[in-house]
């Protein structure tokens, strides 16, 4: 039979989806699951954004404001660049597709890191191109290794700071250092869906290298810590010739009226901003301390999960928890079978969590092995 599609589709694995939450239940026989698997904002959306919405639901059958005005307006305002330095996204995943699609032609490459965010490497190679990756060092990008693997070939650089799934940062030296090293032409992509959570001083503003002499895109989103994740909306931020293109690829309408709305007022709920950094803060403490009492190793994050090392196979793990109502992410898709990642919940989430995390490794009356290796902490830290 003819082949339908090119090998890249062929050859593409499908982001893998969770199911929802009653279909689980349903499977499992449980109630009342909690879901500490996606990274989203336990407190929920921003009140103001919930009530912009609902003052909005009347106007719906008007079609979106094409060019996101008001909220590019405001963003603009908010940080301090030109209306022409932004562009508006079905959540910024598709201003990744953007990218791929208007700057990677036949020929060229992009370069990221192999325990990086995977949709990077699904759009690259959705677009028939090839995504090169360097294996990371103590679960933080290695961007000399990066530099090192650039060629006359790479085009766009993808670079997740904090890093899904580690939970990692690149500092503001690492960066500049590697972007001075990129050949001219070479965009570099600094996703920062997280970025509102980071707490490390050396964390780089990448908006401050809007006016220099490389070309470095910054990707943001309201999934996080504005709590709108199922509204889909992400901003790009770039020199407005980079903007000016991809604008030439954006569907028309591409983020729906809700969303714009939604957005504008989360922009100004400072409290909820608050709030949900100051849970983040409270239960990652917690949960470090429970998790090094049980012996186990954890990167340490900047961001609302964090990566934790099991004794047992990852996805054994996760299926048990999934019994006592439990839900987390498994790692091994990254290469990490060892691995689950962990989203910060409310207080009562993460003492459940921690409940049947002991519950599911310990029952069989197991006791706790300590461990020690590079990037890990436990059983008191490592600095």
């Amino acid at each position: 039979m003819k082949r339908l599609v090119s090998k890249n589709i062929e050859e593409l694995i499908p982001y893998p989806p969770g199911k929802p939450i009653e279909e689980l239940e349903r499977e499992y026989g449980i109630r009342g699951s909690i879901k500490l698997a996606s990274n989203e904002n336990p407190l929920g959306p921003s009140p103001r954004a919930v009530k912009a919405i609902r003052n909005y639901l009347s106007r719906a059958h008007y079609y979106p404001d094409g060019s996101c005005y008001y909220l590019k307006i405001r963003l603009a305002e908010k940080l301090g660049v030109a209306a022409e330095n932004i562009i508006l996204g079905n959540g910024s995943n598709e201003i990744i597709e953007l990218l791929v699609r208007t700057f990677l032609r036949a020929g060229e490459e992009a370069l990221t890191s192999d325990t990086s965010f995977v949709v990077y490497r699904l759009i690259v190679k959705a677009a028939g191109r090839k995504c090169s990756s360097v294996p990371m060092k103590g679960f933080r990008y290695d961007l000399e290794g990066m530099r090192k693997k650039v060629t006359a070939r790479t085009k766009l650089v993808l670079i997740d700071n904090p890093n899904n799934p580690t939970g990692t940062i690149v500092s503001k030296g690492e960066l500049e250092g590697f972007l001075k090293g990129l050949p001219e032409g070479v965009i570099s992509v600094v996703d920062e869906a997280y970025f509102e959570f980071v707490n490390d001083a050396q964390y780089p503003d990448t908006i401050a290298y809007l006016n220099g002499d490389r070309l470095v895109v910054t990707l943001r989103t309201f999934s996080k810590i504005y709590g709108l994740a199922g509204l889909r909306i992400g901003y790009g931020v770039a020199k407005d010739d980079l903007i000016k293109y991809m604008e030439r690829v954006r569907q028309p309408f591409n983020v729906n009226s809700l969303a714009q709305v939604g957005a504008l007022a989360a922009l100004e709920d400072k409290e909820h901003l608050h709030k949900t950094r100051e849970n983040n803060r409270r239960g990652l403490k917690y949960l470090y301390q429970e998790v090094e009492r049980m012996g186990l190793e954890y990167i340490p994050t900047q961001a609302n999960f964090f990566l934790l090392k099991l004794r047992k196979d990852g996805a054994k793990v996760y299926q048990d928890l999934l019994r006592e109502g439990v839900i987390v992410r498994p790692m091994a898709g990254y290469g990490l079978p060892h691995y689950v990642r962990v989203t910060v919940g409310l207080p009562e989430e993460n003492k459940r969590f921690v409940t049947a995390l002991r519950k599911v490794l310990f029952t069989a009356g197991s006791s706790p092995v300590r461990h020690s290796s590079d990037g890990h902490r436990s059983d008191g830290g490592r600095e």
